[in-house]
């Protein structure tokens, strides 16, 4: 524990890197002049209620395009993790029914007022929870940092009251975990039949205090709009079918998912909704939603005509047994229905997924309660 506590305070990225980004962004800001008349993008139908949406996590939320050298980088081979662009993804689907603009990508905006004001996607695909120590993405506590960074400038640029009224009425999405089980747990787990270091039970331990520290960083920061996304049934991947096979019997183990990897995950999630419950009784002037992902797809899987899928097993881009043993390299290998999969690659869903999921998310239907203590509309009234 005391070894994680002290890697929470690690970046990520090389210090001189941040300090170039930084006065690079401050010397782009400084020609709209302190304080300036700078309004956010609205758009048709846009909610006045909600001023603008921020994000953060991994491959659920960035295709690779905000992962500095993410092609040289990535270590699942699977360089395509959205089929298109990030308009797939939840949270994006989820910005269209607030009327907002998708977010841009934190390294793609051009640092001027007006696009800091309009949202920004600071995930980055592969992200972990914990530091492993890769250079390659943005871990949770490097996005955070890009967060106060964000906000300091707007504080630099715009009047303080201005900017806690807009700080207050944004939503603040955060999606992490499934990489930290996928390339640190498992990993480690299974590698020369290791024994791991931590238990289940205190993995799921370790990324719960990390999650609930970041939210509570940013109330500290006066944000009151917080979605935390659940982990996915992992045990339900193509990859995870596939690592699940019993190539002796030629047979998979049954139903398709791997119990053992999903009861990981579970744990994670029940643990993380039960301190989400606390949170909101510890800071009632904010709003934390919990939005399990997890029982949503599980559903989409137990019934899959009744959603519109003939696929549950396979990745729509990818090659060898259930399209799992390399992953998604470029969009001439994905299959020629897109709709009919639930999985795009190794360890991510379909837009058609993605959308059920959203329009869940945001009114409880088709799955009720998929967020929790409220529907995301309800967050936004």
């Amino acid at each position: 524990m005391k070894r994680f506590k002290e890697q929470r305070e690690l970046l990520v990225l090389d210090n001189n890197v941040v300090r170039f980004f930084f006065f690079l962004v401050m010397g782009l800001l400084s020609c709209t002049g302190a304080h300036g008349e700078i309004t956010p993008v609205v758009l048709p139908g846009m909610r006045r209620n909600v001023s603008a949406l921020y994000v953060l996590g991994d491959s659920s939320v960035d295709c690779g395009s905000n992962t500095l050298f993410y092609p040289q980088l990535h270590r699942n081979l699977s360089l395509i993790p959205c089929n298109g662009s990030n308009g797939n993804l939840l949270p994006h689907l989820l910005a269209d029914k607030m009327g907002l603009p998708y977010t841009l990508s934190f390294y793609n905006q051009n640092g001027s007022v007006r696009d800091l004001l309009r949202g920004l996607n600071f995930g980055s695909a592969q992200a972990t929870i914990m530091n492993p120590g890769s250079q390659g993405y943005q871990s949770l506590n490097q996005q955070l940092r890009q967060v106060f960074e964000t906000i300091e400038l707007l504080q630099l640029q715009l009047s303080p009251d201005r900017v806690i009224r807009f700080i207050r009425s944004s939503v603040f999405y955060l999606s992490f975990g499934k990489d930290d089980y996928i390339n640190l747990f498992l990993s480690s787990s299974s590698s020369s039949g290791a024994t791991p270091t931590y238990s289940s039970r205190e993995f799921a331990h370790i990324l719960v205090s990390e999650m609930v520290h970041v939210v509570r960083s940013l109330h500290d920061l006066k944000i009151r709009k917080i979605i935390c996304q659940g982990i996915l049934p992992l045990g339900c991947t193509p990859r995870m079918t596939l690592e699940s096979f019993d190539f002796a019997a030629g047979e998979d183990n049954g139903g398709g998912c791997w119990d053992r990897i999903n009861s990981l995950v579970l744990e994670y999630n029940i643990m993380l909704e039960e301190k989400i419950i606390e949170l909101n009784v510890e800071m009632p002037d904010a709003h934390v939603l919990f939005c399990d992902v997890y029982q949503g797809i599980k559903a989409i899987i137990a019934n899959p005509e009744r959603y519109g899928f003939e696929d549950v097993k396979s990745a729509c881009c990818g090659l060898g047994l259930y399209g799992a043993t390399i992953g998604c390299l470029s969009m001439e290998m994905a299959c020629n229905n897109t709709a009919s999969h639930v999985w795009w690659d190794l360890y991510n869903p379909t837009r058609g997924v993605n959308s059920l999921l959203a329009d869940s998310a945001w009114s409880g239907h088709p799955f009720s309660g998929l967020c929790r203590p409220m529907d995301i509309q309800d967050l936004l009234t």
